[in-house]
């Protein structure tokens, strides 16, 4: 049995277009100020949240006009071939493998907030086997945490804002505020992305949607109306209490860096010892738990794909015979991910992260306007505002992303390329040569 189960509505579309997300708030992004500054960050975020804003209004037609859980890999296979579809497919479950190990990552480091004595990587496994049981448990059950959970962070992201704001100083929010000039906009790119990274994961869902034609438009864009806001509003609140060195670095500079960054924002206004700080604290963990326990979500659908299409072991493509969620496929996403948590490099997986969802927004937006003129009679139930110049704006500012986090990132680019090689020369050997 290989069939998902059509259990979600609009509402739950939302929530788990922001859950994905939402996490970009809580960390991850603090880690590009070192380099960049505020400013250098700040005109980073504007360039990706561009690049977002067209990516998701043409994303969303294809997501619409083929509502399949396998989201680009489909998309590209059916525009470009098979070859093409499997190197999406192999981009894809890049992004969704190594984003949850950083995100998890945080987990541990926001208990061991509360809990010092025990080793934060202890948490991140326990929460990699918690979520992993939850998603084998049921799609409706799972999206239903997902939403209340997401609720709550939205909400302590506004609390956060609310706390901080009236407490902005503009000498502190430029001090420093080029540290490398503007050259430094560029290696902030990574980083800027993990503000947005994975809300295209709504597409995935497409199979367990009910009414996929509307409501996957529909929840994209709202998605991602909330988290332009919700970025802008946490950079400024977060930034412009103390300074950005505040909430890089643990105990001032040189000090190892934070994957905690509002915690230390938010002790300079209320002290660690208010209730407000705690209580915050406490919400915010759970923003990270909505991001971690949706892209779970996700990278099991985005295996069970490419274990249908016959890419990976069939055993991967089987859905629970009971609970129709890709079981097989979830457990084998821990497994990995459990062996890049403990390596330890939260920055370094964020990097791979946004190099498998850049290929993927590359690869997507080629394939829409393939899809135009290849397969014009398709029905689209939402068509790209402004085409082409919509896609055309996306697609160039994915590629200078992509020149820049390679430039910035070298090493880390050359592991990424030798992981779509291997693919590549799997797929040849496999497929192309017998």
């Amino acid at each position: 049995m290989t069939e998902l189960k059509r259990t979600l509505g609009p509402l739950s579309v939302w929530g788990m277009g922001v859950g994905y997300v939402i996490s970009g708030m809580y960390f991850g992004w603090n880690l590009g100020l070192p380099q960049s500054g505020p400013y250098g960050m700040l005109a980073a975020t504007g360039i990706i949240t561009l690049l977002y804003i067209c990516f998701i209004l043409s994303y969303a037609e294809l997501a619409a006009a083929i509502p399949r859980a396998g989201g680009v890999f489909v998309y590209a296979e059916r525009s470009f071939g098979p070859f093409m579809g499997f190197i999406a497919g192999v981009a894809q479950n890049i992004e969704f493998v190594f984003a949850p190990p950083a995100i998890a990552a945080a987990i541990g480091a926001y208990m061991s907030l509360f809990f010092p004595a025990v080793n934060p990587i202890s948490f991140a496994i326990a929460a990699y086997i918690l979520f992993t049981a939850l998603n084998i448990w049921g799609v409706k059950e799972s999206a239903a945490f997902g939403v209340f959970i997401t609720l709550l962070a939205v909400f302590e992201l506004f609390l956060f804002t609310g706390l901080t704001l009236p407490h902005f100083d503009l000498a502190k929010f430029t001090q420093n505020a080029l540290p490398s000039g503007w050259w430094g906009v560029f290696p902030a790119i990574p980083y800027a992305i993990w503000f947005y990274l994975a809300i295209e994961g709504v597409a995935n869902m497409a199979e367990e949607v009910k009414n996929p034609q509307r409501d996957l438009s529909l929840g994209l864009n709202l998605s991602m109306v909330t988290l332009v806001v919700l970025a802008l509003l946490v950079f400024f609140g977060a930034v412009g209490v103390a300074g950005w060195e505040a909430v890089v670095y643990t105990q001032g500079p040189g000090s190892p860096m934070s994957d905690s960054p509002l915690p230390l924002a938010l002790a300079h206004v209320t002290g660690k010892s208010h209730a407000m700080y705690h209580l915050l604290v406490s919400i915010g963990l759970l923003g990270l738990i909505a991001s971690f326990h949706g892209i779970l979500l996700i990278a099991g659908r985005t295996t069970l794909e490419l274990a249908r299409a016959k890419y990976i072991h069939r055993r991967f493509a089987m859905v629970h015979p009971k609970r129709q969620t890709p079981g097989a496929a979830l457990v084998l996403n821990m497994v990995l991910g459990i062996l890049i948590l403990l390596s330890g490099k939260t920055a370094e997986m964020i990097v791979l992260a946004c190099f498998g969802a850049l290929t993927l927004y590359l690869l997507a937006l080629l394939s829409l306007f393939r899809l135009r003129t290849k397969d014009a009679d398709l029905v689209r139930p939402f068509k790209t505002p402004l085409y082409p110049v919509t896609p055309l704006v996306s697609l160039i500012l994915t590629v200078v992303a992509l020149f820049a986090m390679a430039y910035f990132n070298f090493y880390l680019f050359a592991i990424y390329a030798l992981l779509l090689g291997a693919s590549g020369l799997y797929f040849y050997l496999r497929y192309v040569r017998t």
